[in-house]
């Protein structure tokens, strides 16, 4: 029973409203750079757009998502009341005003820094500050559930942990450390020239605070992701999950080396060295570990239930799976997105050939691959999934949610792969403006057109998926029953400490943060001179 239903389903409901208008901007940014539509004549416009898409998507949308899950995770798996409901609200309350705060501005065209920040640009300073009251809203979150773990764990002396609780509060923890990096940045460099109290920046030092955050956010993104995977797929399927401990080592790698990987992101950044980028290159390298382990223990996963259903056959398993389930398929359509976006991640993190597409629209249909297709597309199946535990309703709408799927996917490769390939020929991306009728750019007319007609389907998508839910407002109640999780087919009766908590990998995860940022950071503080004058956004200064 899940008794915070109010508190999750707030959180749900606002994760996917500005997730919907989010995505809207999405789509016309596409439109208005493709062949399909004249010059809008004001680049502004274009980039205003583009800090409200990027801001929302990036910090709002997802980490929405992972609290709300993350509460019902709490409740269903540890079989407890919420404790600190009323601190949850706060926090909650603490993101909406927080992207109020942030909108606003931004809305106005005062903030058009992109979601990145992007010094020595420097925008108003309420939507910096918005921008940290998201931030201090979800670490509200973070204590949490590392409180209602703590209780349940003194409740339950040597007891193994829930995997999907034990998975939840890694990826709080990782959240809560990445994001100090922005906070960093935020609090000791823009704020206090966005206030008008100093009039430079030093723009090296900040991507690197930046980078400390720009790449490990997207485990965080990935974690809800990954708990769906190990936790819901496996039950709905009419299986059991083929290893918990393999489980937990993925989360555990994920809580490790998801941290000293950003600097890949600053590669053609002459402030950092070379062998500190080597370091970020090779340890970007070992996050394909966890994903590795993870196809291999869900498909295991998987293969066994098909032979539980009657599967025969090296391949002849496959056809017994549940494919109209619609948990099945969008785990089927997130692995393919996420083989596909992992593939291309291999060519960014390298020292080498990142410098083939560095800063192209390749980068772009990269992080709209995973994050857009492999990730969104399971908070759609964990939303189904989740949906008549917190209204007491059933989702009767089956064929709707597989078309809805089946038509993100779609859209996602019809957006994404021309991307890639307008990339690889060279376009930069975050330009407000492509004149089609050069000829250095006529080749990639096709391409652009293509990649906008895959945000509308997108965006059929996302009318299909809201249809879903508010169609489920008019269905008769009815009792889902408790909320579960999947079990593993040899469940832990006793766990190593190592394998039960996460005291030695955050003692791990922060000393390899220090260890790989630390002496770029000091080196940069200590380099006399290294600060610019401020651009600042929308005004005369």
């Amino acid at each position: 029973m899940l008794n915070s239903r109010r508190l999750i389903l707030a959180h749900f409901w606002l994760a996917f409203g500005v997730f919907g208008l989010a995505l809207l901007l999405g789509a016309w940014q596409m439109f208005v750079r493709s062949p399909l539509q004249a010059w809008i004549s004001n680049p502004e416009w274009y980039y205003r757009s583009l800090t409200a898409h990027g801001t929302v998507m990036g910090y709002v949308f997802p980490t929405l998502v992972a609290m709300g899950f993350g509460y019902a995770i709490s409740e269903a798996a540890l079989k407890q009341a919420l404790i600190g409901r009323r601190w949850a609200w706060a926090g909650f309350w603490l993101i909406a005003v927080g992207a109020v705060t942030a909108m606003v501005p931004v809305s106005m065209g005062l903030a058009s820094v992109l979601y990145t920040f992007y010094p020595p640009l420097i925008g108003n300073p309420f939507y910096y500050i918005g921008v940290v009251l998201v931030v201090v809203g979800s670490w509200i979150w973070v204590a949490l559930m590392s409180i209602n773990l703590h209780v349940w764990k003194r409740d339950h002396p040597g007891e193994p942990v829930p995997l999907a609780m034990f998975a939840n509060v890694a990826g709080s923890y990782l959240w809560a450390w990445t994001a100090v990096g922005a906070a960093l940045e935020l609090l000791f460099q823009i704020i206090p020239v966005a206030l008008g109290l100093r009039s430079t920046i030093d723009a090296g030092l900040a991507r690197v605070f930046f980078s400390w955050t720009l790449h490990a956010i997207v485990y965080f993104w990935l974690i809800p992701t990954y708990i769906a995977y190990y936790t819901i797929f496996p039950r709905a399927i009419g299986g059991k999950l083929y290893s918990d401990p393999m489980g937990r080592l993925a989360f555990i790698l994920f809580l490790v080396v998801s941290m000293p990987i950003g600097i890949h992101h600053a590669f053609a950044d002459p402030q950092v060295g070379a062998g500190f980028k080597f370091i970020h290159s090779a340890f970007t390298a070992l996050v394909a570990l966890p994903t590795l382990l993870t196809i291999f223990t869900i498909c295991a996963t998987a293969e066994v239930a098909a032979r539980m259903r009657g599967g025969r056959g090296p391949f002849g398993w496959i056809k017994a799976l549940p494919w109209s389930n619609p948990i099945m398929l969008a785990t089927a359509l997130s692995f393919v997105m996420l083989g596909f976006g992992g593939a291309g991640g291999l060519i960014n993190m390298s020292y080498q050939l990142n410098t083939t597409i560095h800063n192209t629209q390749w980068i772009t249909g990269h992080f709209h691959l995973i994050f857009g297709g492999a990730i969104v597309i399971m908070y759609f199946a964990i939303t189904y999934d989740l949906w008549p535990h917190l209204t007491g309703r059933a989702l009767t709408s089956v064929r709707l949610m597989r078309a809805q799927l089946w038509l993100w996917f779609i859209g996602m490769i019809v957006t994404t792969f021309p991307w890639h390939w307008v990339g690889i020929l060279g376009m930069p991306r975050r330009m407000a403006f492509f004149d089609y009728s050069s000829p250095a750019l006529a080749a990639d007319a096709m391409s652009v057109t293509m990649s906008a007609f895959g945000g509308f389907i997108l965006v059929a998508s996302s009318i299909l998926f809201f249809a879903v839910l508010i169609q489920n407002r008019r269905a008769p109640q009815a009792e889902p029953g408790e909320y579960r999780f999947a079990t593993a087919i040899h469940p832990p009766i006793t766990l190593p400490a190592v394998l039960n908590g996460h005291a030695l990998w955050i003692a791990l995860m922060v000393g390899l943060t220090v260890t790989n940022y630390g002496f770029p950071i000091m080196q940069l503080l200590v380099t006399p001179e290294t600060s610019v004058p401020a651009v600042y956004v929308g005004a005369e200064k």
